[in-house]
């Protein structure tokens, strides 16, 4: 991505609904995603770098649901294929690989994202 424009895989809406005018409830949530993913992130990368297919499946599923709760339902999708692929076996591990870096990729970029609103809500607190 040659632009500076946030992904359009990231919609916060269902966080904000849920918070119900939480500022609270948002800087918790987002700072436990961003605790969490990049640990997941790492897991994910070392079990397919090892082979580990088990590993790379557990974290993966770990993985999506988070996705889906912050509104990254492409990067979901995505994800639960590199799961699926990982329980199979990791028969295609080139496919298996470039998928993920893609999620990667986005996650990573939303991240920086995320971190931003998370310092601009909690400042309101």
């Amino acid at each position: 991505m040659s632009d500076n424009l946030p992904t359009p895989d990231l919609d916060l809406s269902f966080l904000y609904e849920i918070a119900d005018g939480s500022d609270e409830f948002i800087v918790d949530s987002i700072g436990m995603f961003l605790e969490q993913t990049p640990q997941l992130l790492d897991a994910i990368t070392q079990a397919i770098n090892q082979g580990d297919w088990v590993v790379a499946a557990q974290s993966s599923h770990k993985l999506k649901p988070n996705l889906g709760f912050f509104g990254m339902p492409q990067s979901q999708a995505n994800i639960q294929e590199v799961e699926l692929a990982c329980k199979a076996g990791g028969a295609n591990p080139a496919e298996i690989t470039a998928k993920f870096n893609a999620v990667k990729q986005v996650v990573e970029a939303n991240l920086v994202e995320l971190e931003k609103i998370k310092k601009e809500k909690a400042a309101n607190l």
